[in-house]
């Protein structure tokens, strides 16, 4: 038997670089990574895709992990497939590490039927864009924005969330 989940979360960009003092401050914008999580049996372990513009070559480690570590959480077997597709250019500077991994982290949920609050969730992709070397500081406040969007300010070392404010995005 095979079950899938869903998941998406937006770009973001930063106020506040937090690699020096591990306090940072990022903002959501509406770019979207989606992402899809297929759990099976006849799966032998986890393996990942990126689509994006047509290309899948790209390193899929960050979110082959983020399902692993889901399903570690809920000790599940670690057999399951991830494909990811996004708006977001790799490497612009517009957060597509800590989308992809927030996508995955609540497609995986979804898949397993299980629910976690947004902060622990955004944890689980912060572990592996660390584990994976993709992030310094883990990007607690991008991974922040992406998921809960508006503008956040955050303490990444220890992986709070200091404030949240909902802005209007129209541009009068």
């Amino acid at each position: 038997m095979r079950t899938k989940g869903h998941g998406k979360a937006s770009g973001a960009g930063t106020i506040i670089n937090a690699i020096a003092t591990y306090k940072g401050s990022a903002f959501g914008i509406e770019l979207w990574t989606h992402a899809e999580v297929e759990l099976g049996n006849d799966f032998r372990d986890i393996t990942g895709e990126i689509e994006l513009n047509g290309d899948t070559s790209s390193d899929t480690s960050l979110i082959e992990r983020c399902v692993e570590l889901v399903l570690k959480k809920f000790n599940l077997p670690l057999r399951a497939h991830v494909k990811t597709r996004s708006e977001i250019p790799l490497g612009s500077g517009l957060k597509s590490s800590s989308a992809a991994a927030n996508a995955v982290v609540v497609a995986t949920l979804a898949a397993i039927g299980e629910e976690l609050n947004a902060l622990d969730a955004i944890r689980i992709g912060v572990e592996a864009a660390l584990d994976t070397g993709v992030s310094i500081t883990g990007a607690f406040d991008d991974a922040c924005a992406s998921l809960l969007g508006g503008v956040v300010i955050t303490e990444n070392k220890k992986r709070e969330l200091i404030k949240r404010v909902e802005k209007d995005s129209e541009v009068n």
